[in-house]
């Protein structure tokens, strides 16, 4: 190992002492460590795609590296010992008096840098902290899908600003309902990418307590992180999605059109006060039937809870035959008209199996949730998996169920103590973030023995690791117009992270429904890795609490998308095939594909799903012109009026009717999905015309 010295000038206030630091491995210049103001190390880290990127002090006062201990900071200080591992690291060593000796242990790993920060001495750090310093203008995006941090309502709160770039925010790194993907990963306009391996929780300030750093604070004894250095953008997030994942292709039903409500009430009467004669679930039934009237396909149903018996509905894994009459049949009947039926579960068990565990010790101590009895399972315990996966999500597999909406891992029932540990040994505060991976790995494991490939499982918490056993969905999101915005965000942020099958509730969870932004958000979804339309209040849109009750329009809108989705579902398909291959998200943010072009990042609306089609998300309310960013180098064909073919490169206005979303093709691409403006006239002249639930029951034999 070569070193050299240098002394440098900085104003006349002191010198800076320059270590230039090369690796033995490859020869290549690793990172250079000088001394600055307040005594503090800076490591510039010379990046082979452009520019440095460098950990520097953030004040006289903050320094670059430094530890905690029982609420006390100690920053390292001077100009480290340094020395070669054995297996080629380089290796810096600063004293910190009493405390023992902070040990810095740097890998190349081709362009990259993986760094270990540990504590040698008597004392065990709590907490670890890293400060990097950011340009003026830098962008930071992944980290999590909700917009901001705080309460979920804050992502979607009126007037909000923030959208894709977190500059400007300070994120935990803990995990809260329900609006729960998280990774502690983000990517960087300066070309880089930042990633801390490990589940402690931490903090990431991006700019908000000091204008030109990105503070990074992570709890545990050591610290271990990632460089992703010398790639594109496109480059970073697929590595870093294969080395997490790689993501589950799900099958091909799974990426048709889904529907589902939050609750399913057995009525004697239809909507329309029609007599029920069918022998299964009233709303399921309607649901169905109108669908088959109207043509509108749908390859998934699933039934959230509550759908078992007890107090909450979810006891044993057993069904609620009084409000679900018949299940087995009724699964036979969906699967006959190509439907497959999938259900809601938790991580906790109920009724006779609540005792069970408890008895045998297979559960977490946990949050009370609303007065019932929950156990919450302990997914370390391999002798609890297996029975809970028996039990539970295997048992309902054998009966045909082949998809699970996997609730509540992020915090409403998970306690969050240093005091308590798991079967495992790590203590509850360690193991909280990756309690998510945890609960869709041991569901996977049980639903595969049953049904191989042919499931799919849909989280909405997830942390590093996840991907690799399921796809997911966006949380309880408000249905108000910014819920919708921050379902944008959210998907595309997702694709960074390395979460690239995600789909979002169409129309809102809950709050405030309406049937504009519905229409706008049945666009999105069409053009989500997964289309889930639902819950619309547990009423069907022929059925809206506002006036137009019967809403053909809406109808219409939810046809055409429909129809739209079932043309690209082997598109969509290959491109989960490929995400899993190559990291490759499904739907790709702008500046993954054309990192040069600054209104790539700019335009946050606009995103590519797939290689060659291009789309633009409409939120606003009462908006029906759109301004969006067709990107240079390309030409693009307009999928409304296919005689139009535009130049990238500059911003465009549409007319953009309530049923419309702008979808460009790229030109030469092999996709025609047919006349858009003929099939919404076509939907909507079917919608305009009622069905009659007397008829379409004896077209089943049931009357």
């Amino acid at each position: 190992m070569k070193n050299s010295i240098c002394f440098l000038k900085t104003g006349s206030l002191f010198f800076l002492f320059l270590i230039l630091i090369t690796s033995c491995a490859d020869n290549s210049d690793l990172f250079k460590v000088s001394i600055g103001e307040g005594d503090f190390p800076i490591i510039e880290i010379a990046n082979p795609a452009g520019g440095m990127v460098t950990i520097k002090p953030v004040s006289i006062s903050i320094g670059s590296i430094g530890f905690e201990k029982n609420g006390q900071t100690t920053w390292v200080k001077g100009q480290p010992e340094k020395k070669q591992s054995e297996g080629g690291a380089t290796i810096l060593i600063w004293d910190v008096a009493d405390a023992g000796k902070v040990e810095m242990k740097v890998n190349a790993a081709d362009t990259d840098l993986d760094i270990q920060l540990r504590l040698i001495g008597s004392n065990t750090p709590d907490h670890w902290h890293l400060n990097l310093a950011a340009t003026d203008a830098e962008y930071f995006t992944g980290i999590f899908e909700r917009v901001v941090d705080g309460h979920q309502n804050e992502s979607w709160k009126d007037s909000i600003q923030t959208a894709m770039d977190l500059r400007g925010e300070r994120i935990e790194m803990h995990l809260k309902p329900t609006v729960s993907a998280y990774s502690p990963f983000y990517i960087s306009s300066s070309n880089y990418g930042f990633f801390v391996n490990g589940t402690w929780p931490g903090v990431f300030d991006f700019c908000k307590a000091a204008a030109n750093s990105v503070q990074i604070g992570f709890e545990g004894p050591e610290l271990s992180c990632r460089f992703y250095l010398g790639k594109s953008p496109l480059a970073i997030v697929q590595q870093h999605a294969l080395e997490t994942g790689p993501s589950l292709v799900p099958p091909e039903w799974a990426f048709g059109p889904w529907r589902w409500r939050d609750e399913h009430f057995n009525n004697k009467k239809y909507y329309d006060s029609t007599e029920v004669k069918a022998p299964f679930n009233s709303d399921i039934v309607e649901d169905v039937l109108m669908m088959k009237a109207y043509d509108i396909p749908c390859t998934a149903h699933w039934i959230d809870r509550p759908w078992g018996p007890g107090q909450r509905g979810f006891d044993d894994y057993e069904f609620d035959t009084l409000r679900l009459p018949q299940p087995e049949k009724m699964i036979k009947w969906l699967q006959s008209k190509e439907i497959e039926l999938m259900l809601w579960i938790g991580p906790f068990v109920m009724g006779e199996m609540a005792d069970y565990a408890e008895e045998k010790g297979y559960h977490l101590e946990s949050k009370p949730w609303k007065n019932s009895r929950q156990i919450l399972m302990d997914f370390t315990n391999p002798e609890a998996v297996k029975w809970w996966g028996k039990n539970g999500p295997g048992k309902l597999a054998k009966l045909g169920i082949k998809g699970f909406k996997l609730d509540r891992a992020d915090g409403e029932k998970l306690m969050d103590s240093l005091h308590l540990n798991t079967h495992a040994g790590t203590t509850y505060r360690e193991n909280f973030n990756d309690y998510p991976r945890q609960y869709v790995k041991a569901t996977y494991e049980a639903v595969r023995d049953v049904l191989g490939d042919n499931f799919v499982l849909f989280p909405r918490a997830q942390y590093t690791g996840s991907a690799q056993y399921g796809s997911m969905w966006a949380g309880d999101t408000n249905g108000k117009p910014e819920g919708l915005r921050s379902a944008i965000i959210a998907l595309q942020r997702c694709s960074v992270m390395g979460y690239p099958v995600w789909g979002s509730d169409i129309g809102g969870y809950w709050g405030d429904f309406s049937q504009e932004t519905c229409k706008r958000w049945l666009a999105f979804g069409c053009f989500s890795p997964i289309m889930e339309t639902g819950p619309t209040n547990n009423l069907g849109f022929w059925n809206n609490p506002e006036a137009p009750h019967y809403d053909p329009e809406l109808i219409a809108t939810w046809r055409l998308y429909s129809k739209v989705r079932m043309q690209l579902v082997p598109y969509i398909r290959g491109l989960a095939k490929e995400a899993h291959k190559t990291g490759t998200p499904i739907a790709r943010p702008l500046f993954l594909q054309y990192p040069e072009q600054s209104e790539a990042w700019k335009d946050w609306q606009t995103y590519l799903f797939g290689p060659d089609i291009l789309v633009s998300a409409i939120w606003e309310s009462g908006k029906e012109k759109h301004r969006l960013y067709l990107p240079e180098g390309e030409q693009w064909v307009d999928a409304w009026d296919k005689e139009s073919t535009l130049e990238g490169g500059h911003y465009i206005e549409v007319h953009a009717p309530l049923y419309k979303m702008p979808i460009f093709i790229r030109k030469g691409a092999n996709i025609d999905l047919g006349d858009l403006n003929a099939l919404y006239q076509e939907s909507l002249s079917i919608a305009n015309q009622k069905p009659d639930l007397v008829a379409l029951e004896k077209q089943e034999g049931w009357r």
